[in-house]
């Protein structure tokens, strides 16, 4: 066989195994969905879904969690359970960035704010179903890691800020939404003074080590401000910054 031929027949074989890769994780994805379509109807009575919203579905079933993940960790990527990041942190259970999602009641226009970024996996399926993300993480290393992954995955709609989630982002506020990805002890004031009337925040409350409430807060028109419980959750502590 001549050189050129078998570069030819090389990259031929590795057009075929980037193929069967990206096809792998296209099933593992479609496995994750299912898996997740089957807990949301086994919590229907808490939550108040049967299943995920059509938009809120199909996100979950394009973003590449894989590529959102630590080092690795691809293969298990898909599994419908949290993954460590590193520094202490986690990358939540796909079922729960579905169900935080859904409970903001996401539509096109909406500006959403995202408290703890992580590894970008939660702000990336927010950016599927709203028009813009800003998300806000305390340490440095793994906010600027996942801005940079999800710049390189295309997300031109989310930007990433290292700073204190209990402060918020004044800044870009007030916010059609709020989704917090870490739990604090108590709802954060200038989180609700950000929340939009007619807003929602969607956060985890409860003491670090303890089994918390996931919260769903909304803002009347008048600015009053009420909550529900959904369920039950464990998340890492919602950090002060210094």
């Amino acid at each position: 066989m001549s050189a050129t031929r078998r570069l030819a027949s090389l990259a031929l074989a590795g057009l075929l195994v980037g193929g069967a890769e990206a096809q792998d994780f296209g099933a593992e994805r479609a496995r994750m969905v299912a898996e997740i379509d089957a807990t949301y109807a086994d919590t229907r009575t808490l939550t108040g879904f049967a299943a995920m919203s059509p938009r809120v579905r199909a996100a979950m079933a394009k973003v590449e969690r894989h590529r959102l993940v630590g080092s690795g960790q691809q293969a298990l990527a898909y599994r419908n359970h949290p993954l460590p990041i590193g520094h202490g942190q986690t990358i939540s259970q796909p079922y729960i960035v579905a169900l935080s999602t859904d409970l903001i009641v996401p539509e096109p226009h909406m500006v959403v704010l995202e408290v703890g970024t992580g590894s970008g996996y939660q702000a990336a399926v927010l950016a599927e179903v709203v028009k813009q993300v800003y998300s806000i993480e305390l340490l440095a290393p793994l906010g600027r890691e996942a801005a940079s992954r999800l710049k390189e995955m295309g997300y031109a709609n989310i930007e990433v800020r290292i700073g204190d989630g209990y402060k918020g982002w004044p800044e870009k506020g007030p916010f059609d939404a709020i989704v917090v990805t870490a739990a604090a002890p108590t709802i954060p004031p200038a989180l609700v003074e950000q929340l939009k009337p007619g807003g929602r925040m969607v956060i985890p409350v409860g003491a670090s080590g303890d089994v918390q409430r996931l919260l769903v807060v909304t803002k009347a028109a008048d600015g009053s401000v009420g909550q529900r419980e959904v369920l039950p959750v464990r998340f890492v502590p919602l950090v002060p910054g210094k």
